[in-house]
């Protein structure tokens, strides 16, 4: 783990290179994270094009001793509401044991030859932690193929908070590699904040 000013300046390095609000990002993410240690951050920025108006997206996301933290901004034309331009941040503070899933989905190209330690061309990290909820439904069925009654429906029940994509030709290899290397650190500290606390030993009795 890095040194906490060491981090932390690579953070704001981060934010700053992103090239997206970088004052206003760092403000709310340090204002969120406060004195704790970071110890795992990934800053990602996502360009969208909605009609003939171009839209940008940052995601910061940074793990401390005791708690994930998620920042979005998002920037908007002028509109009804405002006359110029404007941009919306929002910070999330999560206390490690409340996240109940972390999902890594990699996509590698030309599985038959991959090297273990290669870099995916592209990950997908999920994070679940109660707040969203997907439900999923469709009609029930039982085994036989003849059988018209109505079994009424299934389904299942997903947390899906935060899904973030990052790709090798998009984003960079190293953006990847620190996705990758945030997903491992959050589901490290997870399991330890989930792991059962060991049992008080036996006072001596003197029998």
């Amino acid at each position: 783990m890095a040194k906490t000013g060491t981090t932390t300046q690579g953070l704001r390095t981060a934010i700053e290179r992103s090239g997206y609000y970088p004052a206003l990002v760092a403000e709310a993410v340090e204002a969120a994270v406060g004195g704790e240690q970071i110890a795992s951050y990934v800053v990602h920025q996502e360009t969208t094009f909605d009609a003939n108006e171009v839209r940008r997206h940052v995601t910061v996301l940074v793990l401390t001793a005791h708690r994930f933290i998620v920042s979005h901004t998002d920037e908007q034309n002028a509109d009804t509401s405002s006359p110029t331009p404007y941009a919306t941040t929002s910070t999330e503070s999560v206390k490690l044991d409340r996240i109940s899933s972390v999902v890594v989905s990699r996509v590698v190209a030309n599985p038959e030859s991959y090297t273990p330690g290669s870099l995916p061309r592209e990950v997908v990290l999920t994070i679940g932690w109660g707040a969203v909820s997907r439900i999923d439904l469709e009609p029930a069925a039982c085994g036989d193929p003849n059988c018209e009654a109505d079994h009424g429906y299934t389904g299942s029940s997903t947390a899906d908070d935060l899904s973030l994509r990052v790709s090798e030709a998009g984003d960079g290899p190293d953006t990847v590699r620190q996705t990758l290397a945030f997903a491992q650190a959050l589901s490290e500290a997870t399991a330890a904040t989930a792991a059962p606390a060991a049992a008080p030993a036996s006072p001596v009795t003197g029998r």
